[in-house]
């Protein structure tokens, strides 16, 4: 690795964020950050990448200076883990299960389901689903377990969010199709079979490997960690 590379751009591709997909998978719109193309693979030009997290940074932190709240959604099995740990970490929404159509153009239903989730939990903490019978308990119990994957991560918001960082745009169309409708502000991660037209905030990179997932993310925690800070000051 040539030693005078940028830490941010040697970073990037010791995670492998700058594999892309097979040539022929590639998205008109994202031409202009393609490095090379070698045995057929996109290479993403992660100078670009570097730049769009720099960017996607001060817009988190912007939103996390004005106390508002950021959606955070990936639900294939690379970005699960990170999308939990880290909202969970900074006291934000996540979606990790499937995107329930609906989250930002029906707000209103999807948050009494929300209540109704926090309403059964804890209803059963204090024993008041003790009178059910059995067979009643384990159907209670059955609807939880399902309302809990799909809606735990949304226990607590309130309110449409500020803005949202997805893993893969493609894999979550629907989100952004919604935000678009709802006029919600999209940061994500993308790929080079993503067509970015539309995302507010793109970030080229590769959304189908785990350690290139991981840092950009935590590249996002920390920005929105220093708008909070900001806030707090």
């Amino acid at each position: 690795m040539d030693s005078h590379i940028e830490p941010g751009i040697e970073k990037l591709f010791s995670t492998g964020a700058h594999y892309g997909y097979n040539r022929t998978r590639r998205h008109p719109s994202v031409k202009d950050y393609i490095l090379a193309t070698k045995a057929g693979t996109d290479i993403i030009n992660v100078e670009h990448t570097a730049e769009q997290i720099k960017t996607a940074k001060e817009f988190v932190a912007s939103i996390a200076a004005k106390g508002g709240n950021i959606l955070f959604v990936g639900t294939k099995p690379e970005a699960r883990a990170v999308i939990e740990r880290v909202a969970s970490t900074l006291g934000m929404p996540y979606i990790v299960e499937r995107w329930v159509g609906g989250i930002l153009t029906n707000w209103g239903e999807i948050k009494k389901r929300t209540h109704k989730l926090e309403d059964l939990k804890g209803k059963k903490e204090r024993g008041e689903l003790d009178m059910y019978t059995k067979k009643e308990r384990l159907l209670i119990d059955t609807e939880i377990g399902k309302m809990n994957k799909l809606f735990s991560g949304l226990v607590g918001m309130t309110k449409l969010p500020d803005a949202l960082i997805i893993v893969d745009a493609k894999e979550e169309d629907i989100a952004v199709k919604e935000a678009r409708v709802a006029r919600i502000p999209v940061v994500a991660i993308t790929n080079t079979d993503n067509n970015i037209r539309g995302i507010n905030f793109p970030i080229m990179g590769n959304d189908a490997s785990r350690s290139s997932i991981t840092h950009i993310i935590e590249e996002l925690e920390a920005g929105v960690k220093s708008g909070t800070i900001t806030t707090q000051a």
